[in-house]
């Protein structure tokens, strides 16, 4: 059984979108609750609250704040597993200190298992049910369906949203691959998003830069939003109504060129999936090469250089390229930049020479072959994946890591709901079944 994921439109009615905020509140409340017992019990006692003991006094907090008894009590924990995973975060280095949320920055709650909760749907729009809240109409088409196991309710720019995991079965799944065994490089820039070639065809699909036709508009609605009385927490002022506004038009604006640039994602890697089982890029570190801007005379050129690197989307193309080859069972391979220099590379003679970033055209003057230079990059991209760079020093069989659908950089642990479960166990049958007592330091009822 495969796990996917099928994200659907919710059209509440007006008194179910009012208890859908209700619920988000109570959940933004209890994440900040939690917070501020962990932040003020080792403040006073010095000692760190574990996940499992908040998880223990839910009863007892349900007891004194008695609104949540109507919450669905495994959606409560999975808030509480979220600021345990804010907290591993951090103290792995990958976030900051977590703070207290607001509600406009609290997006939505989950329900980790198939409890509280019911479709019905069998994909193509349909039904949503909550416990204590309500039938929901939703409007959407999963690609596959199959049994549904987690669900998240998301709300965003003044839409609610409903993502839901399935557990779709392999023979479903084989029976819709629909592809090709060829073999395809691309090269990934700003100019032109994808240069492609096969060794026979090549290509180039240009870059959509849906962020820079929208850069007057967002020029506009930024000048008339910081014309209104905008909100100071410190100082304790209020946002107007008019800010408020403006700020729902900027929000509307960005998920608008957002949701573009996902759907321009998703038709240009199914169209190279369609034809291609094996796809060979170069190993790009998108979020280095998007790093702030130091200080200098060129600080302004490579701000300009990051905007164009982000709207592109590049890390997007090679997550999408990535999950659609496990699909199919296809191949995703990623040339060692640093080693084969593609872009440096004469695709003809392998004769390498330095290029700056503003020589478009691919001139040897070895041996006079003639290219565009992103799909001269994706030539040497397949000849080193073909083996035919030997001479360099450099092959597909030398080189250690190279990633594929199967072979996969591993993903730092940070603590999820089937770790926390296993040491739950490990916990209960080291102790013989007794469960833990919760101490004093538990969820706070201010």
């Amino acid at each position: 059984m495969a796990l996917r994921r099928a994200t659907f439109r919710l059209y509440p009615t007006k008194q179910v979108n009012d208890l859908l905020h209700y619920h988000r509140r109570l959940h933004k409340e209890l994440y900040n609750a939690a917070v501020h017992n962990r932040v003020n019990s080792y403040k006073k006692f010095g000692k760190s609250v574990s996940y499992f003991e908040q998880q223990n006094f839910l009863p007892y907090f349900k007891d004194v704040w008695i609104e949540y008894k109507q919450v669905n009590s495994q959606a409560l924990q999975s808030t509480l597993k979220r600021v345990d995973f804010a907290f591993q975060r951090f103290f792995k280095g990958l976030a900051k200190y977590p703070r207290f949320k607001s509600i406009r920055h609290y997006s939505g709650w989950s329900y980790p298992s198939f409890t509280g909760w019911k479709t019905h749907s069998t994909g193509d729009n349909g039904y949503l049910e909550l416990a204590k809240i309500g039938h929901i109409q939703m409007r959407g088409k999963a690609r596959l369906w199959g049994h549904p196991k987690a669900m998240d309710i998301v709300y965003r720019n003044g839409k609610w949203y409903a993502s839901i995991v399935l557990e779709v079965d392999e023979i479903l799944l084989k029976s819709s691959r629909q592809t090709d065994t060829g073999i395809v490089a691309i090269d990934l820039g700003c100019n032109d998003a994808i240069a492609w070639t096969n060794g026979k065809e090549n290509g180039l699909i240009a870059a959509p830069r849906f962020l820079r036709k929208a850069g007057d508009k967002n020029k506009r609605l930024g000048k008339a939003k910081r014309r209104k009385r905008s909100p100071n927490f410190k100082k304790k002022i209020k946002a107007s109504r008019r800010w408020k506004k403006a700020q729902k038009q900027v929000s509307k604006l960005w998920g608008k060129v957002a949701n573009q640039r996902q759907n321009w994602v998703h038709q240009d890697t199914t169209r190279i999936i369609s034809g291609n089982s094996t796809v060979v890029t170069e190993k790009l570190e998108v979020k280095k090469m998007s790093a702030k801007a130091r200080k200098g005379k060129r600080k302004k050129q490579k701000s300009g250089l990051n905007k164009s690197i982000l709207d592109v989307g590049m890390g997007m193309i090679k997550d999408a390229l990535k999950a659609k080859l496990s699909d199919v069972g296809g191949l995703f391979v990623e040339v060692p930049t640093r080693r084969v220099l593609p872009s440096q590379t004469c695709p003809k003679c392998r004769h390498q020479e330095k290029k700056t970033l503003d020589q478009r055209i691919h001139f040897c003057k070895n041996c006079g072959y003639h290219q565009q230079r992103d799909i001269a990059s994706a030539e040497v991209m397949l000849l080193w994946y073909s083996n035919n760079l030997q001479e360099l020093g450099t092959s597909f069989l030398d080189v250690d890591g190279f990633s594929s659908t199967s072979n996969t950089s591993k993903r730092k642990n940070t603590g999820s709901l089937k770790q926390l479960s296993r040491a739950k166990r490990q916990k209960s049958q080291a102790t013989l079944g007794d469960v833990e007592t919760p101490g004093d330091n538990v969820v706070s009822q201010g």
